[in-house]
């Protein structure tokens, strides 16, 4: 790796998935130049394909009304089953594990009321060091729903020696301490403000070995990590499909339920959509659950949602989660080489080092928080965000960024280091 701006247009010549970039809408700055959006672990980018497969529902709509639940091209009854295969393969899983519906917290509620089923000895909930908060409200509800305190059945993982990242060991010593007292381990595939990746195997082995449930958030790992979750063994994850997946602000959330559980009598909130599909339609008193992930669903799916996601699929089936990989790799191991050669004692990364530790996100952390940083780079053409008390995350996404992307958005990082 050198600093110059004619290797990084090099390795762009070079990369076997720089068409892909063609195929999405790149937000404009105002002199009408592609902006730097390194923003896809907030929301992702529109695939191009978006409007086709939207229109193509409208349409079926306005000429078929409700017979489009049957004859549209891609006829609504089954529409979620369009998504389940490429999904599947997204997070690792056999398409009977995964199904597509709801958002993301309603889902981990769903997944709750299935997998969190404490006793007067077993109640505690091993959760993330800093989660995004809508976990931490989704879990201390649900630990207030059982009657228990939540300021002593929630477990938070926290880093040691002042450091930001969760060390294994750290994890596993929890577990030695409080694994018979804990119920479920809920933690994220990624952690959302450092970027570091968990290891969803060995952490799911030894809670297993505590005789603990264990589940995952993955929305920021969903489409961004290799994930591998039937072999990994976890018995739930779910993840939202607006990040690393582009299917648009607010659309559904992807859910995993391991096979074993498919067939257990699990208490759920159900809905006539999880119910039989053989049987769905006589109206029956008693629900009979799907036995698979589908099982779990409430409601008919939302197709226009639906479409947008399916056209984002496609496009990552096409691409190959091993190829998009390996170019974040590359490309996060140049963001990180172009920041470390400045040597800026105002900013350090708090993301892992390790590839195996991190997706696409690095977390740049401000010596001396200043969001005048952040609005320098917002005023020069980057799309980034900032998460207090002090770090810019920026997630260089292998689909539609480049090395050119990196390397300018380091160029104004340090501009701007410089002036303010």
């Amino acid at each position: 790796m050198n600093t110059s701006i004619q290797y990084a247009q090099l390795q762009d010549q070079n990369d076997e998935l720089a068409s892909f970039r063609y195929r999405f809408h790149i937000p404009k700055i105002s002199d009408g130049k592609d902006s730097i959006y390194l923003c896809g672990n907030s929301l992702g980018l529109m695939p191009k394909s978006a409007s086709e497969y939207i229109n193509q529902e409208l349409e079926d709509w306005k000429n078929l009304g409700v017979e489009g639940h049957f004859h549209a091209k891609n006829p609504w009854m089954p529409y979620h089953e369009y998504l389940s295969k490429n999904m599947a393969q997204i997070v690792g899983a056999f398409p009977s594990e995964v199904v597509v519906m709801n958002s993301l917290t309603v889902n981990l509620h769903l997944l709750m009321v299935s997998f969190y089923r404490p006793t007067k000895n077993r109640y505690k909930i091993l959760f993330d060091y800093s989660p995004f908060p809508s976990d931490r409200y989704a879990i201390s509800s649900q630990v207030n729903f059982h009657g228990f305190d939540p300021a002593e059945a929630m477990i938070e993982l926290k880093p040691d020696n002042g450091e930001e990242i969760i060390t294994i060991e750290n994890i596993h010593k929890i577990l030695e301490m409080h694994g018979d007292e804990i119920a479920l381990i809920l933690i994220g595939g990624v952690n959302y403000y450092t970027g570091q990746a968990y290891d969803i195997k060995t952490i799911t082995d030894m809670g297993h070995a505590q005789g603990c449930v264990v589940g995952f958030d993955l929305a920021h790992a969903a489409g961004n990590l290799l994930l591998n979750l039937h072999d990994d063994g976890p018995d739930f994850a779910t993840w939202c499909s607006y990040k690393y997946l582009n299917a648009g602000p607010g659309s559904l959330s992807g859910c995993f339920v391991h096979e074993r559980h498919h067939s257990a009598d699990l208490p759920r909130f159900a809905g006539w959509w999880g119910h039989d599909k053989a049987t769905r339609f006589l109206m029956g008193d008693e629900f009979h659950p799907i036995p698979t992930a589908e099982g779990w669903q409430l409601s008919n799916p939302p197709i226009l949602s639906m479409a947008a996601i399916r056209a984002s699929l496609d496009l990552f089936a096409e691409a190959g989660m091993n190829r998009l990989r390996r170019k974040s790799e590359q490309l996060t191991a140049y963001l990180e080489y172009l920041i470390s050669q400045a040597n800026d004692v105002n900013i350090k990364i708090i993301t892992p080092s390790e590839t195996q530790q991190r997706g696409c996100q690095i977390s740049i952390q401000m010596k001396n928080p200043n969001k005048n940083l952040f609005q320098y780079l917002t005023e020069n053409g980057v799309i980034a965000d900032w998460r207090e008390p002090d770090v810019i995350r920026v997630a260089p996404v292998p689909l539609y960024n480049t090395f050119e992307d990196v390397w300018q958005f380091n160029r104004i990082l340090h501009e701007g280091l410089s002036k303010l």
